[in-house]
């Protein structure tokens, strides 16, 4: 059997082929019933679009860029799911560029590099603010941020500074000393992030609020054997000064490690040393993690129908999707 046309959907749909081509492109001036229809046609006849044709037919290359600090982090993997739920939906491929280094960020100020030769192109992480308002990004095409902010181009992020807030005036409720661990960052502020900076700021507030201090602040880069050593030289002051004490770790995988290194010592996890981490990973429940939970996914989605709205006409000014965590409470505090 010849595989299905796009004319032989709308002749199943009882609609024109461009009423059908706006429905695969995600066109906004499509009304629901008639986008139903069409969808319906589509499922009964199992059509497929001819994606090289699709390009040439729209003048488009039907592609997204993403570009991403690192590939490796379960963070990382969960804003991609939102991202390319959405894009393919609508039916957008999707190219990752990895920046690892601020070369890597640097080579891709330029004009000729592949990530933009897509239709949109998506920022993960980074401050970019100095750099949009100093116009060094080239940003002929839509663009949008993702898990960061910038006043004039269109972002959906988190409010770390809450979700530090709401981790500070948790730990501040537990007796005994108060720590902290840190995320390291890149000291250069072409390549920065203000996710960790605003998350010990919510945090050093609430507490100031509740009139307690920190015993000791510690920082760790996003290595498995450096977040394990950081954890051991926690345990050793907090062990020397005395217990119980509570432990705000700014990333789950840094809550993980303080885990394994109290399991390994002995101690009570949750009496002798309260841990709470932010990020609420899919392996933290089973470990009875108490942490702060990010709809990263949401994120992720809502950011790609941005830019998505961009590609289908949208030209009104900049517009920002604001994400909240919440304290997710389990054994470990």
């Amino acid at each position: 059997m010849r595989k299905p046309t796009i004319q032989d959907v709308a002749r199943h749909a009882g609609v024109g082929v461009g009423t059908v081509s706006r429905v695969l492109n995600n066109h906004v001036a499509v009304k629901g019933a008639t986008r139903e229809s069409v969808l319906k046609a589509i499922a009964d006849l199992e059509y497929t679009p001819n994606p090289h044709a699709r390009r040439i037919a729209g003048g488009r290359s039907y592609t997204i860029s993403v570009l991403l600090p690192v590939l490796t982090t379960e963070f990382y993997v969960r804003l991609l799911d939102g991202l390319e739920t959405a894009f393919q939906e609508a039916r957008y491929d999707v190219a990752i560029f990895p920046l690892l280094d601020r070369s890597r960020l640097e080579r891709y100020l330029g004009s000729h590099t592949l990530a933009y030769q897509a239709d949109g192109l998506v920022m993960a992480t980074y401050n970019l603010t100095q750099m949009f308002h100093e116009r060094r990004l080239r940003t002929q095409q839509p663009t949008v941020l993702v898990d960061a902010f910038a006043d004039n181009v269109d972002s959906s992020f988190m409010d770390n500074v809450a979700g530090g807030r709401m981790a500070g005036e948790y730990a501040a409720q537990f007796s005994g000393d108060l720590y902290a661990v840190w995320v390291e960052t890149e000291l250069d502020q072409l390549f920065t992030t203000r996710v960790f900076e605003d998350r010990r700021s919510g945090f050093m507030s609430a507490l100031d609020t509740a009139g307690r201090t920190i015993r000791a602040e510690y920082t760790s880069s996003f290595d498995s054997l450096a977040a394990r050593n950081t954890a051991a030289t926690v345990l050793d002051q907090a062990q020397e000064a005395g217990l119980p004490c509570t432990v705000f770790a700014s990333a789950d995988m840094l809550a993980g490690a303080l885990l394994d290194e109290v399991r390994l010592r002995g101690l009570k996890i949750g009496q002798d040393v309260r841990v709470i981490g932010f990020d609420d990973q899919p392996w933290a429940a089973e470990r009875g993690l108490t942490t702060l939970h990010q709809p990263v996914e949401s994120m992720g989605y809502e950011a790609a129908q941005l830019l998505l709205s961009r590609l289908n006409g949208y030209k009104g000014p900049a517009r920002a999707r604001r994400f909240e965590p919440r304290l997710i409470i389990r054994g470990s505090a």
